[in-house]
């Protein structure tokens, strides 16, 4: 059972899922990658929902022009590695997550290592290259992976589960051409929350999975669409690996 300064942090959450749920997230390790936007939200909400462990890999460091979204970061640490940012900002919000900083871009080395020791994936990534890196690592390890994407007030959400729901691949088969996306905090923070949400629900066992369909949010309308999507057999990433 949590101690008694765990059941008043998660008191209003174990009405939900009750104690044997927030040993779970306890127990869980999340490989956050990526400390920008996405990022922030995904590792502040863990964090605080009382997840065990958080690797958050990154190899940038913080500008100004991110703070206006990258709420794990504050002025003080303009110039310092991200990673290393996030780490001290989610200490401060729940010292008893353990976090590990790896101030690092993602590549296919690193990735091999990093998720062998995580239970599932957060993408909080801004370019495909590294979400395909990302995608292929996590399907080799058979770990669910949280896709979140966005770009000025619209985004985009999936949750990948090896050999049972199409791969990141299958959905995006070609990467889109590199830019940088216009983006505000709020739909970091819209994106960010599914994300983590998803991530909650798949360690609690509580509702429906956003598993074989993309959900897409209209920020300019306030409306989200969702398209079912379907497993590519000739996915040159997941096309081997389906169980029926």
């Amino acid at each position: 059972m949590p101690d008694l300064a765990d059941k008043a942090r998660y008191e209003r959450q174990v009405r939900l899922f009750g104690s044997d749920g927030q040993r779970r997230l306890k127990r869980a390790t999340a490989l956050v990658v990526g400390a920008g936007g996405l990022g922030s939200s995904v590792s502040v909400y863990l964090a605080v929902a009382g997840i065990g462990r958080l690797i958050i890999v990154d190899g940038d460091v913080v500008e100004e022009s991110n703070l206006n979204r990258q709420i794990l970061h504050w002025i003080k640490d303009i110039g310092r590695p991200k990673a290393v940012s996030a780490a001290e900002t989610i200490r401060g919000l729940n010292p008893e997550v353990e976090v590990e900083a790896v101030a690092d871009f993602a590549d296919e080395e690193n990735l091999t290592c990093l998720v062998a020791g995580a239970d599932l994936v957060v993408d909080a990534l801004d370019n495909f290259p590294s979400r395909y890196l990302l995608n292929r690592a996590a399907l080799e390890r058979g770990l669910p992976l949280f896709h979140g994407a966005i770009s000025g007030f619209d985004g985009q959400a999936t949750t990948i589960i090896p050999k049972k729901t199409p791969c990141l691949r299958c959905v995006f088969p070609r990467s889109p051409q590199k830019e940088t996306s216009p983006a505000i905090g709020a739909t970091c923070g819209i994106i960010g929350s599914i994300q983590t949400s998803e991530v909650i629900k798949y360690l609690t066992g509580k509702g429906e999975l956003l598993s074989g369909r993309l959900l897409i949010w209209d920020g300019l309308r306030s409306r989200c669409d969702e398209i079912e999507i379907e497993r590519n057999p000739r996915c040159i990433d997941c096309g081997g690996r389906r169980e029926l």
